[in-house]
């Protein structure tokens, strides 16, 4: 196991897969001179990782997180492909259309946004907005990142997906118990202080690798919505929409977690605000967990059956697996994950 040369006073050479230590927070950026908190080397050389984060899911990570499954009920974490209606950022929604196949069968034609419904964001998604240029995971320029299929999320299928042991964070349940009323098409943030709460209060102890969702209650809003509601939401000058606050101290909780990767039901991960959908820029989620981190970050996963499921198991953790669509630098996908008890 190859850790960056300024940690290998701090961690043995075999202790980042087996989750026995972890360079601290003040020490990012660990790349220097590099964009604030990078973490650019932490699994091999910086010039080849493509998984970040997903080096985390190791074998023996996988073996225990197969220790989740008990009763075998399985659950569906994608939201239709056909939601929103209107896709978020501009982005245009589903087309799909059935054509016959010869007189006994039918075939699908789509097109498809790969960030309109639930999603992976890929490393390629998104890099750090520096004075000296964007740069991607790794140290990659604009050019070397558009070259061949560099950091795309078929890197991840081919190791074999995003699969291990899932927690769900229940914010929208534990807001409601807490009197903390849940706006979710208002820029309300969701800050660190108060996902900690939620783990406390839900009895959650945290593995290394774990692949943390975090409930807002947002597609259960819009899902009930008419049409002309959600064009009106839609129209809006400037998304504002619930999310996890872009701040050091979320950084910091989610650096300490280890998580492989992250994901939420809101169209953003983080906050979506006047300010701008990707948060405040020093501490931009996305900048700093695809760009710097190598970390997966989903947006609008359908978490209602999951949340479901959760409370009548009375438990918070489950094997998840996600295997998005194999696209050859793929910047995004579906991310086709099911969550097993």
């Amino acid at each position: 196991m190859y850790l960056h040369p300024s940690l290998l006073l701090l961690v043995p050479l075999a202790a980042a897969s087996a989750g026995t230590s972890w360079p601290p927070f003040s020490s990012l950026p660990l790349t220097r001179p590099g964009p604030r908190g990078n973490a650019w080397g932490l699994f091999g050389p910086a010039s080849t990782d493509q998984l970040g984060m997903l080096n985390l899911l190791t074998p023996s990570n996988t073996v225990s997180a197969a220790r989740e499954i008990r009763s075998g009920i399985r659950v569906s974490l994608d939201w239709a492909l056909d939601l929103p209606r209107q896709g978020f950022f501009g982005r245009p929604p589903l087309q799909h259309t059935v054509s016959p196949l010869g007189p006994n069968a039918f075939a699908d034609n789509i097109t498809l946004n790969t960030q309109s419904s639930s999603q992976w964001d890929g490393f390629r998604h998104y890099g750090y907005a520096d004075a000296e240029g964007p740069t991607w995971f790794g140290g990659r320029t604009r050019e070397q990142t558009l070259q061949g299929d560099t950091l795309g999320i078929n890197v991840w299928v081919e190791n074999g997906g995003i699969v291990g042991r899932g927690v769900l964070l229940d914010y929208a349940l534990w807001a409601g118990k807490n009197n903390i009323t849940v706006s979710p098409f208002t820029a309300q943030t969701i800050p660190a202080s108060h996902l900690s709460s939620v783990a406390r209060d839900s009895g959650i102890k945290f593995r290394p690798g774990d692949i943390l969702f975090i409930r807002s209650g947002f597609t259960a809003a819009w899902n009930l919505l008419s049409p002309a509601q959600e064009t009106a939401l839609q129209a809006r000058a400037a998304p504002e929409y619930i999310g996890v606050e872009p701040s050091e101290d979320t950084l910091r909780w989610l650096w300490e977690r280890r998580f492989a990767a992250v994901a939420g039901d809101a169209p953003a991960f983080e906050v979506a605000s006047k300010e701008g959908a990707m948060g405040e820029a020093q501490f931009s989620l996305h900048a700093w967990l695809l760009a710097g981190w190598g970390m997966p970050v989903g947006e609008m996963f359908d978490l209602e059956g999951l949340s479901d499921e959760c409370r009548r198991n009375k438990r918070w953790t489950f094997f998840v697996s996600s295997v998005p669509l194999k696209i050859p630098g793929g910047v995004a996908g579906p991310p086709n994950a099911v969550a097993i008890f």
